[in-house]
């Protein structure tokens, strides 16, 4: 469910050197003060204009010299060395973004604006590239460093130790980002109630599924969320409830939506008629489409709710739809039962001839007296 922020911190810091540590006022590290001067000012300007103009190539070429370089200044190669990782990374080489951004930090010439901004492109991207460990490393450290509380910052370690299925910890430090945040992000809360759930502490998730509901009544988002959290910890009926509303209400506006309601009445007993009431509203608005898992579901709530007559005519629309003669068997069963036997017979033929698991079923049924 958890993705990594694809958007890194863009401050490559300042061309002058002065140290900037507005961003990170608490931070442990005295910004060195360094500036870009003489021939490698020049250089760094050049590297610049080509990256700013969409010669990535190019720029690294002269980053790569600047970093070489015996006259350059741990600033200026740090600069350098950020922004070769940023073209890297914009080339779809993180490994390589990796290694550069790791030089950056260090050369420890850059302001702590641009150094620890470094650090979390650079914790990022360790867990893109499948170094879970590293990534939590660089996160510690930026925090041990900077003493960050921002929620930005918090979510970004909560979502890491979500994707190394750490979730008690992930769980943590994304109720800190949010308790942090004055407006935290629904998909923040989203994910806490992941982290919840997938950590078996169900009832924490049901809880604060509830709370953004109660607080959003009217944001369909929150509402889903809750019904999905309710479904996991196996409280369908309030499950149901809470998407029932959101039908009645107009919200529900995706198959998926209304195919999630109507497979928890089908799977709720003595809810079938209300499933089969979904699916015909479904399929009146044109949000569910006439096909081959409607009818079916269709045909399993008329026939479960005891209604054979219209089960019969849905099984019918989806028999020819399916990719083998399960669904012409299944046909041919209902049709014995209501006493129509030719056309159970002609089913089970139609059955036998786009083959199914258990043949033998279609033969007895063909075999029947009056074929």
């Amino acid at each position: 469910m958890a993705q990594q922020s694809r958007e890194l911190q863009r401050d490559q810091g300042r061309k002058d050197g002065f140290s900037d540590d507005a961003a990170y006022p608490n931070a442990t590290r005295k910004g060195p003060g360094l500036r870009a001067s003489g021939r490698t000012a020049n250089k760094l300007e050049k590297m610049m204009k080509l990256y700013d103009g969409k010669k990535g190539a190019e720029a690294r070429v002269i980053a790569d010299e600047i970093i070489a370089a015996n006259g350059a200044n741990a600033f200026e190669q740090a600069y350098a060395a950020q922004i070769a990782a940023q073209v890297a990374y914009d080339a779809g080489d993180t490994a390589t973004a990796v290694k550069y951004y790791q030089q950056a930090i260090e050369l420890d010439g850059l302001d702590n604006t641009a150094h620890y901004n470094v650090m979390l492109n650079l914790a990022q991207l360790q867990q893109a590239a499948g170094q879970p460990d590293a990534s939590l490393a660089t996160y510690d450290r930026f925090f041990s460093e900077t003493k960050s509380q921002q929620p930005e910052h918090l979510m970004m370690k909560g979502q890491a130790l979500y994707l190394m299925k750490r979730y008690p910890e992930a769980a943590t430090v994304m109720k800190q980002a949010i308790d942090a945040s004055a407006d935290p992000k629904p998909e923040w809360q989203a994910l806490l109630m992941q982290a919840y759930a997938e950590g078996g502490q169900g009832d924490q998730a049901v809880v604060m599924a509830e709370k953004v509901a109660a607080a959003k009544p009217d944001d369909k988002r929150a509402q889903m969320n809750l019904a999905i959290i309710y479904q996991q910890a196996g409280m369908t009926d309030k499950a149901t409830a809470v998407l029932e509303k959101l039908r009645t209400g107009g919200k529900l506006t995706e198959a998926a939506e209304y195919q999630q309601l109507y497979a928890t009445y089908i799977n709720l007993d003595g809810h079938e008629k209300q499933a089969v009431e979904v699916i015909q509203d479904g399929l009146q608005k044109g949000i569910l489409k006439p096909d081959f898992n409607t009818y079916v579901a269709l045909a399993q709530g008329y026939y479960f709710s005891d209604q054979p007559g219209p089960a019969i005519e849905a099984y019918q629309k989806a028999a020819p739809l399916d990719d083998d003669g399960e669904t012409y068997l299944n046909l041919a069963k209902v049709l014995v039962n209501e006493g129509r036997t030719a056309e159970a017979q002609a089913a089970a033929k139609q059955a036998l001839a786009k083959g199914v698991k258990k043949p033998e079923q279609a033969n007895s049924i063909i075999a029947l007296p009056g074929s």
